[in-house]
């Protein structure tokens, strides 16, 4: 009997090159051609989706319905003659269209995409209002002929309420099922020990992020961040298979081109997603204009200044916004001023000098949070300052009153901006505008925040306020300002009365 070392014909564990497959690891890679068919029924993920995409179906048709349903209700009831049957049998007549039309549109807006990048409200606004005006463009083609056209902006409204609710309970169950069953991501961040630590900051703090951060890779030593080491950049094989990994976000602007290119290709052999957590050049790179002409291919950042129509649609949006917003909001102003006038001697309304667009100085009104004569202790106060960069914060700030310090926390002091917003002073969204202190530390780069009318509200408001260095909250003013659309301010003042009520980074 042999007791020789064993053959070829026993296994044993071999070190994973890098680029090679480990030992035991199927090759799923995610770029294959498979039999078609079979893979479509044999994945459970296919089937998940095939019951969100009907689920979101139905609720799209019932939501549409019932805003047809109840705008032809409530116009019968204004004007008398309350039909029940001749308002279903209207509604059956062009439901079908409206529906076609949306699903369409909703379509081509990823309405129907992945939980993880399905867009929100403001998307949902924005599709259903194009399915109106198209419909309108259609009957009217058609030669048909309205005493009014409620029947267009009575259902586009309904249709907000009732679709934007319905998907919103949606989300909430789904995300309760799918939180309750485990369905989360696997992910493993990777880069340097800095831009590690930021990004899973960003993602651990949202507790709705799809992503669960098992752990990290480091190309460099890491500091202390609280997360598991998985090992390093050439076992990245290995641990993908080891954790059961399914997605890999690279956290690292100055990531090797090598590495990231065969980083991917593992990656995506295996069938794990690969996401990177954008740098401020590739902020920028969304804007860039091909050059033609040139031996070498160039790209052209052009200023990202808001002109032309595109300046008319938001300062018509800033316009009527705020107008009805003063408007509405006009008994908890008048309850506010009563309270600061009533606890606390001095101006109820604080002049605020500050930078506006190109950095020219404006009056920025504010509801007063401290007590008289507070300035003049700022330089006393310097050496408790809690915030990162030109940014001067206090969690327990003693100059603040104490309804002042209830203004600041709900940012209920900011409402009398909505005056500089009437005046062309500022925009609903845009830049946060800095105190005269903070502005005078800036660096250059930061600058680029004041080529637009500061704002109200902003992605800082959104994305974690006082939480975040203040880096990471000039590059969310990048983002803003390369991406700005209509719909994008929208959605920002949608989600910051939520991030307001919930005080997350707010003092």
């Amino acid at each position: 009997m042999s007791t020789g070392t064993p053959n070829v014909t026993e296994a044993k564990p071999q070190a994973t090159a890098v680029g090679a497959l480990p030992v035991g690891l199927p090759d799923r890679d995610v770029r294959r051609r498979r039999p078609t068919i079979l893979s479509f029924l044999l994945r459970t993920e296919t089937l998940r989706r095939a019951l969100r995409v009907t689920t979101l179906l139905i609720l799209d048709y019932l939501g549409l319905w019932l805003a047809i349903f109840t705008a032809l209700i409530l116009k019968a009831v204004v004007v008398g003659g309350l039909d029940l049957r001749a308002a279903v049998n209207d509604t059956q007549d062009v439901v079908a269209f409206a529906y076609l039309l949306t699903v369409l549109l909703f379509a081509r807006s990823h309405l129907y995409a992945d939980r993880a990048v399905r867009p929100g409200s403001s998307r949902i606004i924005a599709a259903l209002f194009q399915v109106t005006l198209v419909a309108l463009i259609f009957a009217l083609v058609n030669g048909e002929q309205f005493q009014s056209y409620y029947i267009f902006y009575g259902s586009l409204f309904f249709a907000a309420v009732y679709v934007c609710t319905l998907r919103w309970t949606y989300e909430a169950i789904a995300g309760r099922l799918l939180r309750a069953a485990g369905f989360r991501h696997r992910a493993v961040v990777v880069g340097s020990g800095k831009h590690i630590e930021d990004v899973a900051h960003a993602l651990g703090d949202n507790g709705h992020s799809p992503a669960e951060i098992v752990g990290c890779i480091s190309l460099t030593p890491r500091p202390e961040n609280g997360l598991r080491s998985l090992g390093q950049i050439s076992q990245l094989p290995g641990i993908l298979g080891e954790h059961r990994i399914q997605e890999v976000i690279v956290a690292d602007p100055d990531f090797p081109q090598e590495r990231a290119v065969e980083l991917v290709d593992q990656c995506h052999r295996r069938g794990v997603r690969v996401r990177v957590a954008p740098s401020t050049m590739e902020i920028l790179a969304q804007r860039a204009e091909f050059v033609p002409g040139q031996t070498v291919p160039l790209f052209e950042l052009k200023p990202p200044v808001f002109e032309g129509i595109d300046f008319a649609l938001k300062r018509s949006f800033d316009l009527v916004v705020a107008t009805l917003l003063l408007v509405f909001l006009s008994p908890l102003l008048l309850a506010i001023t009563l309270a600061i006038r009533l606890t606390s001697r001095g101006q109820v309304v604080f002049r605020s000098q500050r930078p506006g667009i190109g950095g020219l100085p404006y009056a920025c009104l504010k509801f007063r949070t401290m007590r008289s004569g507070s300035e003049q202790l700022q330089a006393d106060l310097e050496e408790r300052n809690e915030a990162s960069g030109a940014l001067f914060k206090i969690r327990h700030d003693p100059r603040l009153t104490s309804v002042g310090r209830m203004l600041r926390r709900y940012s209920l002091d900011e409402l009398p901006q909505l005056i500089n917003v009437l005046r062309g002073e500022m925009s609903l969204v845009g830049p946060r505008p800095l105190p005269m202190r903070d502005f005078e530390r800036l660096e250059e780069w930061h600058k680029k925040r004041y080529l637009v009318l500061p704002g109200i509200t902003g992605l800082w408001q959104i994305s974690g306020r006082s939480d975040l260095n203040f880096d990471e909250l000039v590059r969310l003013d990048f983002v803003y300002l390369e991406r700005w659309s209509v719909f994008l301010d929208l959605s920002i003042l949608l989600k910051t009365a939520p991030a307001v009520m919930t005080r997350r980074g707010a003092f």
